[in-house]
């Protein structure tokens, strides 16, 4: 800050002024008059009213370089702000954007920038393209949009993301594989047990073409899709992924992104863990060699006759929690209902030898039984309604309960095809409630293995948080290298949001996490700072804290705010 004297005719009046930069242009702003010379002599008894004036903005530059200078700031009702002029900033990112350094993806971008030689600036692109995709999640020209709204504006144009993509789809193999050596160097990663699952996401198209392939749809909807196989470490921290066309067998996707895994992440000794759609025999024998193992989910309705009447048996099944001898038909559903049992015997079949643990609860028998009931109303109303149209149905559909003839309980022929319930459906499947079973290699107590095969949820929490709260689908790109880029940053994204996550010791769900971002608005005072707009809570306390800065004092000075971009970035 420093003194300025302005002369007319009548009298020369004394400001404070200081100089501010905006989007690279220097301009003066008044901070405070001070009074004219006549008014500053009275009120001084004698004073040198420059020299006074001097003294004062000693001291006010002393108190902000303190940061104990107290900010106030002159408002109009009666002068309109300025047309097209932004005054509200998100500054969530930048808690978003301190992860982001700490893995060193800012690294990672100028690496790729030197091999390809291209003139944009690759880490603002990918940097917004991630801060957006948890904050706003939206198309990629809503995010070029949208990332005006983040305090630190973006240095690129609209056609460097498209190009960016391309790059980004290109070095996506190195990308991951960097972003775990660099993840090391933050914290230590539990990649002593890995899980692998697939899922896909559909397009609001009807053609197909490269990727897009018709397939089996999650969502059981009649377009094409693309699949991606993942593998997430052992504390639910996505690991790896690939994008695979939307017809292609899931079982034959684990083996490629393994070795890959081997081979670029320099692992070697790890449980790979899935659920039984990806337990085919080729899996398990792949991961029974060296210091691998296997730990995957087993049918028991598939189960050979004999194995199936072993694992139904009501008798000799060992208690988690005391290890004693229970019969399981002479439960108490009170004292035993948070009880895990289980049975374990080894197998060889396929020329594998493995062993299988069949597990029974109460719980889970209940749950079954719930979701069971559920639908068997819902095939009940439809029955009522005479609205039934039966195709083929997977084993969850509901309709599977409904059973057609074409005979009247006398045995006649009908006229009309006759709709009622299978009981004999609901009798077999309720065989089964309560049991659960798995099948690994390795020799570890049953209970431990339990254990591990129980986390496989968190896996497809990351699969929903990328459908629901990153919006990852539909997609809307029809390039495959553009698809595979946009996957990339959803893939990028869930890494760093689930650091913030670990980072905040899991206190808060996935929704609170990014509605609490997204909230962190900012009024930008312009020369003096930003006024925070958001309501300070436990959740922006926590934040706070594990970040090692502070956004929520009554303003935020320009010099603090430098203080904490730097933060981020170091």
């Amino acid at each position: 800050m420093r003194l300025c004297l302005s002369k007319s005719k009548n009298a020369t009046s004394l400001y404070v002024t200081k100089s501010i930069y905006e989007h690279g242009k220097r301009s003066t702003i008044v901070v405070e008059k001070l009074g004219t010379m006549a008014e500053l002599e009275r009120k001084l008894n004698g004073q040198d009213p420059i020299e006074w004036a001097k003294r004062y903005i000693e001291d006010l530059n002393r108190k902000e370089k303190e940061e104990k200078l107290e900010v106030i700031v002159k408002y109009s009702p009666a002068k309109v702000i300025a047309k097209d002029e932004q005054r509200s900033f998100n500054g969530g990112y930048l808690f978003l954007q301190q992860i982001y350094h700490e893995l060193g993806l800012n690294g990672l971008c100028n690496e790729i920038a030197k091999k390809y030689k291209f003139t944009f600036d690759l880490n603002s692109v990918l940097s917004r393209l991630l801060y957006a995709r948890i904050i706003y999640p939206s198309s990629k020209l809503a995010t070029y949009q949208l990332s005006a709204k983040f305090i630190e504006q973006p240095a690129f144009e609209l056609q460097h993301i498209y190009r960016a993509l391309e790059v980004i789809a290109a070095e996506t193999d190195y990308i991951q594989s960097s972003l775990y050596t660099n993840s090391l160097k933050r914290s230590k990663r539990n990649v002593g047990v890995l899980y692998y699952d697939c899922t896909n996401y559909f397009f609001e198209i009807k053609q197909e073409d490269g990727l897009k392939q018709y397939g089996v749809s999650k969502e059981h909807r009649p377009n094409p899709i693309v699949q991606m196989g993942l593998f997430m470490d052992g504390d639910g921290i996505p690991l790896a992924f690939n994008i695979n066309k939307g017809n292609t067998n899931e079982q034959v996707t684990l083996r490629p992104l393994e070795e890959r895994i081997l081979s670029d992440f320099n692992l070697s000794r790890f449980i790979v863990c899935t659920d039984a759609g990806l337990a085919s025999v080729d899996n398990r024998r792949f991961n029974d060699r060296g210091n691998r193992a296997f730990i995957t989910t087993q049918s028991i309705k598939k189960l050979k006759s004999h194995l199936k009447a072993w694992a139904l048996d009501p008798k000799e099944w060992i208690s988690s929690i005391d290890g004693k001898i229970h019969d399981i038909s002479k439960l108490d559903e009170g004292k035993d209902k948070d009880t895990v049992f289980y049975k374990q015997r080894w197998i060889k079949e396929n020329g594998l030898e493995q062993k299988l643990i069949v597990t029974y609860s109460i719980k889970y028998h209940d749950y079954q039984q719930t979701v069971r009931n559920s639908q068997i109303e819902r095939a009940q109303k439809l029955i009522k309604g005479n609205t039934v149209k039966l195709k083929k149905c997977n084993p969850n559909d509901y309709k599977r309960f409904i059973a057609k003839t074409y005979c009247t309980a006398d045995g006649e022929v009908a006229r009309h095809e006759i709709y009622n319930i299978d009981t004999g459906l609901i009798a077999k499947e309720e065989a089964f409630d309560g049991f659960y079973g798995v099948c690994t290699n390795l020799e570890d107590d049953a209970s431990a293995i339990i254990r591990i095969n129980h986390r496989r949820w968190e896996i497809e929490e990351c699969f929903r948080i990328m459908k629901s709260e990153f919006k990852a689908r539909p997609v809307y790109l029809s390039r495959d290298d553009r698809i595979k880029a946009h996957f990339t940053t959803c893939f990028l994204s869930l890494v760093i949001f689930r650091f913030l996550e670990k980072k905040l010791h899991e206190r808060y769900t996935c929704q609170e996490i990014i509605h609490g971002l997204r909230d962190m608005n900012f009024l930008e005072v312009k020369g003096n700072g930003y006024l925070p707009a958001y309501t300070r809570t436990d959740f922006t306390d926590d934040l706070h804290e594990v970040a090692g800065f502070r956004t929520d004092y009554q303003i935020v000075s320009s010099s603090q705010m430098k203080k904490i971009f730097r933060l981020t970035k170091s």
